[in-house]
């Protein structure tokens, strides 16, 4: 092998390996597990940064694991999307088997490192990429119940660095599950609608009526709606030492107002720029909740 030819090797790999793992999402989950862990530890030492380090190993770890099972399993449909076509199983750089050894190697070193933190948190770490490889991955060519069955799994980050800082599930991490919990619908809607032709391709089923119809657009109103009510929800002081002050609860409102603006732009618009924009928003939206949920709790 030509010596001057190491380099591109090197860098091909690790652009493969950034594509099957979907770096971009794995280090957005990672964030909100690390946000869950800052807001569920009671005092700080260096052990914490620690952990800390073991959160964001373990669970890119496990992230990627389960987006490269579900590209395993939606290889030939991945094939058929522009937005896919050239990921690396689809397009041939990366064989299925390379894949599944890949994804069952970050499987198995993220349940170790996550199992050091505290057994729960490997607990609803393994439970989380079940069902988002085992159930939401083939439901979505079958039911638009997948977004609903997806929201599982997708809510689990947030809430599962509570339970790596405390070892226990309770109200707490409740709370934080339904926030994100109801957060992935008009997240993933908007998604749906503005790649609604490309998904179509591949037979997926993402949007809640099929079509990217008033219905739908309703319904991604309504669940902005309940993310906004759910987000507030610490501040009336029942979610035991999960707790928001005014001067956040009105900054939380005011993020919620500005997504739910977009909501309704795309229910007056009804086309693919609206729900991109929404799209956008959202991420937008749930990264800086949980800046402001920390940021509350450690300057009040």
């Amino acid at each position: 092998m030509d010596i001057n030819t190491q380099p591109q090797i090197k860098k091909s790999l690790y652009k493969d390996f950034v594509e099957v793992t979907k770096a971009r999402l794995a280090i957005s989950v990672v964030f909100s597990t690390i946000a869950g862990y800052l807001l569920g530890v009671d005092s700080w030492s260096s052990q914490n940064w620690f952990v800390l380090l073991l959160l964001a190993v373990g669970g890119y770890c496990m992230v990627g694991a389960s987006n490269v099972f579900n590209q395993i399993i939606e290889k030939d449909l991945d094939a058929l999307m522009d937005r896919t076509q050239n990921r690396p199983l689809p397009s041939g750089r990366m064989t299925k088997q390379t894949a599944f050894i890949l994804g069952s190697i970050l499987t198995i070193l993220g349940l170790i490192i996550l199992y050091n933190v505290n057994p729960k948190t490997a607990m609803f770490s393994a439970i989380s990429i079940f069902m988002y490889v085992s159930l939401y991955t083939p439901l979505k060519t079958v039911t638009p119940l997948s977004v609903f069955v997806g929201a599982f799994p997708g809510a689990i980050p947030y809430m599962l660095g509570w339970v790596a800082a405390t070892g226990h599930f309770g109200i707490e991490t409740g709370t934080l599950f339904i926030i994100q919990f109801f957060w992935q619908f008009p997240h993933f809607w908007a998604i749906g609608w503005f790649l609604y032709d490309d998904y179509k391709k591949a037979g997926f089923f993402m949007l809640p009526t099929g079509n990217k119809d008033k219905k739908t657009a309703l319904q991604t109103i309504l669940y902005t709606f309940w993310t906004i009510l759910a987000s507030v929800i610490p501040a009336f002081g029942f979610t035991g030492k999960l707790f928001l002050s005014k001067p956040a609860v009105v900054v939380v409102v005011l993020l919620g107002v500005w997504m739910l603006y977009y909501a309704f732009k795309l229910h007056k618009e009804m086309d693919a720029k609206a729900a991109r924009k929404l799209m956008l928003v959202s991420v937008s939206y749930i990264s800086l909740l949980q800046i402001v949920y920390v940021l509350d709790k450690f300057l009040r």
